[in-house]
């Protein structure tokens, strides 16, 4: 009876246990799902070689280096939420218009479309608050309508960010201020809070500086860093751990082999 009690105490603790890892597997794979369709415009800048794009207000520096190409667009302020919707993947479809193309496509964020208060909101103004607004690099545009439109509706989404290669770290500053720009989120594509650990320091907290930018007042040369980085939208936390070595200089990008999910 004993042995009874003993097996059947087993197939459960095993029972428990895989629906446990079952649960923990699905959790990281789908981390954060796509969220419900809804209505906003859409125009473009730029030409077709999207040189126009390059840099904007999240930092992101050289776009086609930085692995973003042309699959771009630029926020009104509703949408960017001063810089915490950087790198925010959004697929976007172009509705009730003759001019529209079937099917959607995939930008990031990674610049700001800013108020134009000289004309009206409904007429050239197309990024004034309240009104959510996707500008989008003209080949980007050009794959949910003709452009010769101008301005479309269109139904947009948050979905997921799919990155390989691992998260990016840009240096700026010097050894006493620390500017770093973070690349490549996958995930939910933003960040919400940064910390640094040099080699002979513990954590320190880095405030947001602008876009997707993060800055820590501290002396780090000569110390190899480290970073933990929170996302915006899921609220996961995790840990690159040396990601740049004691001789790091300012100017160059350093990768970690971890990354949102």
């Amino acid at each position: 009876m004993a042995s009874l009690v003993h097996f059947w105490c087993l197939i459960g603790f095993f029972l428990a246990a895989s629906i446990l890892a079952g649960s923990t597997m699905a959790d990281a794979a789908i981390y954060y799902r796509p969220s419900q369709w809804a209505m906003a415009h859409a125009t473009f800048y730029g030409d077709e070689s999207a040189r126009e794009t390059l840099g904007g207000a999240c930092g992101y520096g050289n776009l086609f280096n930085n692995g973003y190409g042309t699959d771009t667009a630029a926020l009104s302020t509703t949408l960017f939420n001063d810089g915490y919707a950087c790198g925010q993947c959004y697929q976007i479809k172009c509705v009730q218009s003759t001019r529209c193309y079937g099917g959607f496509t995939t930008v990031t964020a990674t610049n700001i479309c800013p108020p134009n208060w000289s004309q009206d909101s409904n007429n050239g103004g197309w990024c004034n608050p309240p009104r959510v607004h996707f500008d989008m690099s003209k080949p980007a545009f050009m794959r949910i309508a003709q452009w010769e439109v101008g301005i479309v509706p269109v139904m947009y989404r948050r979905v997921p960010c799919i990155r390989s290669g691992g998260l990016q770290f840009s240096f700026q500053g010097n050894g006493y201020w620390l500017l770093v720009y973070v690349m490549n989120v996958g995930g939910g594509g933003d960040i919400a809070q940064m910390w640094v650990k040099g080699s002979r320091t513990d954590w320190i907290s880095m405030s947001h500086n602008w876009g997707a930018s993060y800055q820590a007042f501290a002396t780090l040369g000569g110390q190899s860093l480290s970073f933990r980085v929170t996302s915006y939208t899921t609220k996961q936390t995790i840990t690159a751990y040396n990601v740049a070595p004691a001789n790091w200089r300012v100017g160059l990008t350093y990768k970690a082999n971890v990354n949102f999910r």
